[in-house]
């Protein structure tokens, strides 16, 4: 007789224990166990609970091999979820093997669970472990399902395949959250205060382990709604007409002051903090050094000379590497919108940029199109202070629009949406890159599927506070992915290629190579343990099944976008998931707002010694730059915090 111990692991989180039946099945190479009820008196699968149980066998299993959970009804109770966080078993001999699980199980069903170690499709010889990989990416590939938004548009979540799972499951934000009131369609609700509405049907059958937990959507909503309630109790939510003096805009901050408001206020029209704004603000992505200036933009030295100051001319900082230009080329041919009644404009400025001896980055020359002419004039800071201010406003405005559709939605929101589809589809759950991303896709499938039902939607809030529109928004990401490149996406190559890597007090770019650094680094170790030569990385299929499917449905094909269908060396692996792991993580920190500590892996989907010393490693780099970080703000009238490791969330998750 063989005594196979189990202990087994409830999630911590709002009700993720049940009263289900739960049985346990064995599988080694020797054979099989008995199926085996888990039952002590009481409750066994209580939030939190750790119970341990004994599966006796008439032999040894030999090797184990996979771990089978079967879930079903207790008596006359309705059916409730689990989350299992993790099975261990120790064998006969004292070996202890790992399942790791961390994943809701819903219904009556069996989930199969294979020991924590880390295995490649080419590691696997057994038809048992094979077979058990094809049935796992056939249900998730049917589960996980494609869809086109909009011509040009990385591909999507389709989230009417999961309507055809069980027709009981709740999106956590109805659990939680009254209806405030519903509009003629009941599926379309409001959240109290909120300018928008949820539409709940295209979310009630989301699959459970890609929802917000409650505790994640408890604090997006308790977060969110005092500044909403305080904007609508003094009607800024629902005003349509022009403000009266711009000192009014300082009432939108009127219940959420922070450092960073209260100086925006004080500073925003000043020529110092707009340029400041293109390096250390929510677009530092823009700025392109010059060698001569385009024909589009005339600009001559007696226009700028005043500025430059002697000693020097516009040829001369051309020379030296200290003219720069922002170019929002993609507006001019934005659709433009009508907002109540009246009609919306969009310029598509060019707005020349000069680094100053004292390292202030400042405006010199703004033109409001990109045709030069006499419609078209040149606006410089000598101009009567009110013509300089509008220029300059109009330029933010554009500013707004390329950074929250493009830099933001598009270049983060969506696709890391994309990379989290093709993990999900493509990646098996022991595969090592499955393990190494899912912290960083985690809830991004659901926060953008909220976005597509409240932002995006015909009439939703784009269509109500922008100038361009829905439709507006759709041509520049359609526009904005079609001239997206692979050198864009990696950090260090996109500072290279824009020559903005000696600009004074750019915190971004110095956080960001930081950062980057200490990814890639992280990333290096993980690849290098578990593919160790170039023949392991081009002989994994499901490695190049994930790239080649992000390449055709994140980047459409477009071999112009040097993004790469297939890999052929661990370098080149260890370049794309850093590259992915920064862009869902820090970069979309720094181009939406701090949240969660980067670099935290509460679940331990690695078992083995050396990834786990890799993430160790990597916590610890990340609190050396957290400290070096802190200790240089000190001195920063305008502390830059956006990059600061403990503020940057894993994933794209709000």
């Amino acid at each position: 007789m063989a005594v196979y111990r189990l202990c087994v692991t409830t999630g911590s989180y709002l009700k993720a224990g049940t009263l289900d039946n739960i049985y346990a099945t064995l599988v080694g190479t020797c054979g099989e166990s008995p199926r085996r009820k888990l039952d002590h008196v009481g409750r066994d699968f209580a939030k939190g609970s750790v119970q341990k149980y004994k599966v006796r066998c008439e032999a040894e299993l030999g090797e184990l091999l996979l771990l089978r959970l079967h879930k079903e009804r207790f008596a006359c109770f309705r059916k409730d979820p689990w989350y299992c966080s993790r099975v261990s078993v120790t064998a006969p001999d004292g070996t202890v093997v790992p399942f790791p699980c961390y994943q809701w199980i819903e219904g009556y069903c069996t989930v199969e669970l294979r020991p924590g170690a880390a295995s490649t499709v080419s590691q696997d010889s057994l038809p048992l472990l094979l077979d058990h990989r094809t049935r796992e990416l056939q249900a998730r590939q049917e589960c996980y399902r494609w869809k086109i938004y909009a011509p040009g548009f990385p591909r999507m979540l389709d989230v009417s395949s999961f309507q055809e799972m069980e027709s009981d499951r709740k999106f956590a934000l109805t659990k939680t959250v009254p209806c405030a009131e519903q509009g003629n369609n009941p599926g379309n609700r409001y959240l109290p205060g909120f300018p928008m509405k949820i539409d709940i049907p295209s979310l009630l059958h989301m699959e459970p382990n890609i929802r917000y937990s409650a505790t994640k959507t408890a604090s997006l909503i308790f977060n969110a709604l005092p500044a909403s309630l305080g904007m609508k109790i003094r009607g800024l939510l629902d005003r349509r007409g022009s403000w009266k003096k711009l000192d009014d805009i300082r009432n939108i901050f009127w219940c959420h002051k922070t450092f960073t408001t209260e100086y925006v206020a004080e500073h925003w029209y000043e020529d110092s903090f707009f340029g400041y704004q293109y390096l250390n603000g929510v677009n530092p992505v823009m700025l392109h050094c010059l060698s001569s200036l385009p024909s589009k933009l005339p600009v001559t030295n007696d226009m700028v000379a005043p500025l430059l100051g002697p000693g020097t001319c516009l040829q001369t900082e051309l020379e030296r590497g200290h003219i720069f230009l922002a170019d929002y080329w993609i507006l001019a041919d934005a659709p433009v919108h009508c907002l109540n009644g009246s009609q919306q404009y969009v310029a598509a400025p060019l707005c020349l940029l000069w680094l100053s001896p004292q390292g202030a980055l400042l405006p010199v020359a703004i033109q409001l199109s990109q045709t030069p002419g006499p419609e078209s004039p040149i606006f410089l800071p000598t101009d009567c202070e009110m013509d300089w201010l509008l220029a300059k406003t109009w330029v933010r405005n554009s500013e707004f629009l390329v950074h929250e559709n493009n830099t933001h939605f598009l270049c983060t929101h969506l696709l890391c949406e994309a990379f989290s589809m093709a993990t999900l589809r493509q990646l098996p759950l022991c595969h090592p890159i499955y393990k190494l991303l899912l912290p960083h896709t985690r809830y991004t499938l659901q926060v953008n599927t909220i976005a597509r039902a409240t932002l995006l939607n015909p009439e939703g809030l784009v269509d109500k506070v922008t100038s361009i529109g829905r439709r507006g928004l759709i041509y520049l990401m359609s526009t904005g992915l079609a001239h997206f490149t692979y050198t864009d996406f990696c950090l260090p190559d996109s500072l290279r290629a824009r020559g903005v890597l000696t600009i004074p007090n750019y915190h971004y770019r110095d956080d960001g190579l930081k950062i980057w650094a200490a990814i890639e680094r992280f990333v290096s170790e993980i690849v290098s343990y578990y593919y160790p030569s170039d023949a392991s990385v081009q002989q994994d299929s499901e490695l190049q099944a994930w790239v080649g499917e992000i390449f055709a449905q994140a980047f459409l094909s477009r071999e112009s976008s040097g993004f790469p269908s297939r890999l052929c060396t661990p370098a080149e692996l260890v370049k794309y998931l850093t590259a992915i792991i920064f862009n869902c993580s820090a970069q979309h920190a720094a181009v939406n707002s701090g949240q969660r500590p980067l670099g935290t892996y509460p679940d331990e989907h690695f078992t083995e010694e050396a990834p786990r010393q890799s993430i160790a490693a990597f916590q610890n780099c990340l609190a050396q730059i957290s400290r070096d970080i802190r200790e240089r703000n000190q001195s920063l009238a305008l502390p830059y915090a956006y990059l600061d490791p403990p503020l940057i969330e894993n994933s794209v998750s709000i």
